[in-house]
């Protein structure tokens, strides 16, 4: 009989060694990319990613894995979009299939001052050539037929930014793919192995204490999301970002009827449709600061009453499940990228908020050539730790409906 089942582990177990050349805290898909990068572009390859739960406990697991590049800034613009291009050949790149559907992306503007936002982002993206443009109540109900765009909600449509290559992929894919390129590498990957401290000395991060013994390290790289600044606080090191939960929740199967992403910037909602039918709702981050990743019922009856505004007739369908991620928010709303100043060897990749998962293949590709050659790749030079000290703040705020 033909064998059903493969027995052979998507990646590998270790014993944890001594020294590593690249110890990356945060097996995420972050620190899985940077990794990635390191072995396939570098030749890197005695790394060991630690995290202190299972592969995809964190942000990577709990997010709603929406691809796009419309970004507002010059330097987010041409960063996300190349983490998107990255990404429509990442499938074919790990022989692995990622399940992305490039099925269009709408943020919907209900007011006058909202739509000329779009309208200015829409003017960015495009001379940096980006695929993006505004449209109006006409051709939305052509593209999702079953969106209220009538003058009965509270909010009428009144204008979207159109971005027909983002969509959605499946976090999870990512996330075993990765795993498995840098596994067949012999990148070590050692899940449940907490990072419990760093020794500093010399200007430089010698070793991470973890819960399995200490490893030294020639170079450190914090990918842990919202653990970032408690895990720089380990090497001495300050960083200027908070920890807020995100929720989201995702409903019963349905019948296949939206197409693309629906982003709200009033009513601080996003909906998308999963190839299994389900409806993903996702909200605007929590007020307060916290790192709890459970579900709330004010929150969920938020979204409920958001999405059921844009699709009224979504009244009588059930909620399956809900969970929060957390998210490392900085003060401009962009990320930190790069080697920290105080240390000659640590070098972070955080600070994303609720543009991470998009993030992952740019962020892991040029850092990782940061770490490799020595040199700041252009491309994500503003992102730089020393940016604060220097005051020049990127202003990313504007660049997502929901959350920032």
């Amino acid at each position: 009989m033909r064998q059903l089942f493969r027995n052979d582990r998507m990646w590998r177990a270790h014993e944890l060694k001594g020294a590593y050349d690249v110890v990356i805290i945060g097996a995420g898909v972050h620190g899985l990319a940077t990794a990635y990068y390191l072995g396939r572009r570098y030749g890197v390859r005695k790394i060991a990613l630690l995290d202190k739960g299972y592969l995809g406990y964190g942000a990577s697991g709990r997010n709603t894995a929406i691809l796009r590049s419309n970004y507002r800034t010059p330097e987010g613009v041409r960063f996300y979009n190349a983490s998107l291009k990255l990404y429509e050949e990442l499938s074919a790149e790990l022989g692995w299939n990622l399940l992305f559907s490039q099925c269009g992306h709408l943020t919907l503007g209900h007011t006058d001052t909202a739509v000329a936002g779009l309208r200015v982002r829409a003017e960015t993206n495009q001379l940096l050539g980006v695929d993006s443009r505004i449209i109006y109540p006409a051709e939305i109900q052509k593209l999702v037929p079953h969106i209220d765009c009538s003058d009965r909600p509270r909010y009428p449509i009144m204008a979207a930014l159109y971005h027909p290559p983002g969509g959605i992929i499946r976090h999870d894919a990512v996330v075993w793919g990765l795993a498995r390129a840098c596994d067949r590498m012999g990148i070590e990957i050692h899940p449940l192995t907490e990072a419990t401290g760093i020794r500093v000395a010399r200007r430089r991060a010698e070793a991470v204490m973890t819960n399995r013994g200490a490893v030294a390290a020639g170079t450190v790289v914090n990918a842990t999301a919202g653990w970032a600044s408690t895990i720089c606080q380990m090497a001495g090191v300050s960083m200027p970002i908070v920890t807020h939960p995100l929720q989201a929740c995702v409903t019963e199967p349905l019948k296949p009827f939206l197409d693309a992403v629906i982003v709200s910037a009033s009513l601080h909602v996003y909906v998308n449709q999963t190839g299994r039918g389900e409806l993903v709702i996702g909200s605007e981050i929590d007020p307060y600061q916290s790192y709890s990743m459970k579900g709330t019922l004010p929150t969920l009856e938020q979204m409920a009453s958001s999405a059921l505004e844009l699709f009224p007739q979504l009244h009588n369908i059930r909620v399956l499940r809900q969970w929060a991620g957390i998210c490392d928010m900085t003060p401009d709303f962009a990320p930190i990228i790069g080697r920290c100043e105080e240390l000659d060897n640590f070098h972070v990749d955080v600070g994303w908020g609720t543009y991470g998962f998009k993030a992952a293949p740019a962020a892991g590709r040029y850092l990782a050539e940061w770490i490799a050659t020595g040199k700041v790749p252009d491309i994500i030079a503003a992102f730089s730790p020393e940016r604060f000290r220097r005051r020049r703040l990127v202003g990313e705020k504007a660049a997502a409906a929901v959350s920032h």
